[in-house]
C-alpha cells in the first residue's frame, strides 16, 4: 500500500506561541507533487519501528497515533528525545545508521519513504527541499529547547512547559488527551516517575489542572502554567 508525502507544514502550528513543536508535514497543500510514494506500516504499542544503529534506509511520517524517539543509556535507563505526532516526519538522518531508536507509544500508523529516492527529488524540487529545511530547523529548535529545559528548568517548570506543548499539538485549550505513559513523561524530562505524579497532583491541588483520568488533563489556569515556565 502506497502514499504521497505531503509537504507544507500547518499554517495553525505555524503560528504557534511555541513554534519549535512546528516539525510536522500535513496534507494541506500540493500533495505528491514530489512524486514521493511510501509504505503504510502499523504498530502496536512500545513495538520498535527502528533500533539506534539500524541503516536509516527510510524516513517516516506519523499518520495516526504517536511515535517516540530514545536512545537507552548502558545503565538500563531510557532518555526520550521527542514526541512525534499525526504529520510528523522523522527518521530523515544525515548519516548512514539512526542516532535514535524509535517506537511506537500508542497503536499507530506510520508510512515509510524511502530515504534513497528523496535525494534526487531534492536536488529536482525546490520547494521540496524548502521544506525538508524548513523541517530540519524546527526540529533543532525543539531540540534546543528540550536541552535548555533539561539543563535549567525545575519540575513545575518541566511539567509546565510539557502540558502546554502538548495542548499546543492538540491544538486545543481546555484539554488534553495524553496517549503517553507517566514513565514516558518522565524520561522526556529527565525526572522520576515519582516527581511527575507528585508535581501534577500539586498542581491539581493548586487549581491549575485537572485530572479526572490518569491521562486527561483538564488545563483551568493556562495564564498560570505560562507564568511558571518563566
Amino acid at each position: 500500500m502506497s502514499a504521497s508525502l505531503a509537504i507544507a507544514v500547518k499554517t495553525s502550528r505555524a503560528a504557534s506561541s511555541m513554534p519549535w513543536i512546528s516539525a510536522g508535514f500535513s496534507e494541506d497543500s500540493f500533495a505528491g507533487d514530489a512524486g514521493l510514494s511510501g509504505t503504510v506500516h502499523h504498530f502496536v504499542p512500545d513495538r520498535a519501528i527502528y533500533e539506534e544503529g539500524d541503516q536509516a534506509k527510510f524516513f517516516y511520517k506519523v499518520v495516526k497515533g504517536m511515535v517516540r524517539t530514545c536512545r537507552f543509556l548502558s545503565d538500563g535507563r531510557r532518555q526520550i528525545d521527542a514526541f512525534h505526532a499525526e504529520g510528523d516526519v522523522f527518521g530523515f538522518e544525515s548519516g548512514a545508521q539512526y542516532r535514535l531508536s524509535a517506537e511506537a507509544v500508542s497503536e499507530c500508523q506510520v508510512i515509510a519513504y524511502r530515504r534513497r529516492g528523496t535525494d534526487g527529488s531534492l536536488a529536482q524540487e525546490d520547494r521540496l527541499a524548502r521544506q525538508f529545511f524548513t523541517h530540519a530547523m524546527t526540529c533543532l529548535a525543539r531540540s534546543q529547547e528540550h536541552s535548555l529545559l533539561l539543563g535549567r528548568g525545575t519540575a513545575v517548570q518541566k511539567i509546565a512547559t510539557f502540558l502546554l506543548e502538548m495542548s499546543e499539538r492538540e491544538e486545543r485549550d481546555d484539554a488534553i488527551d495524553l496517549p503517553m505513559s507517566r514513565q514516558d513523561i518522565a524520561d522526556y524530562l529527565g525526572l522520576t516517575i515519582e516527581t511527575v505524579s507528585r508535581t501534577l497532583s500539586h498542581l491539581e491541588r493548586d487549581g491549575v489542572i485537572g485530572l479526572p483520568t490518569a491521562r486527561r488533563v483538564m488545563l483551568k489556569d493556562r495564564k498560570a502554567l505560562r507564568l511558571m515556565m518563566a
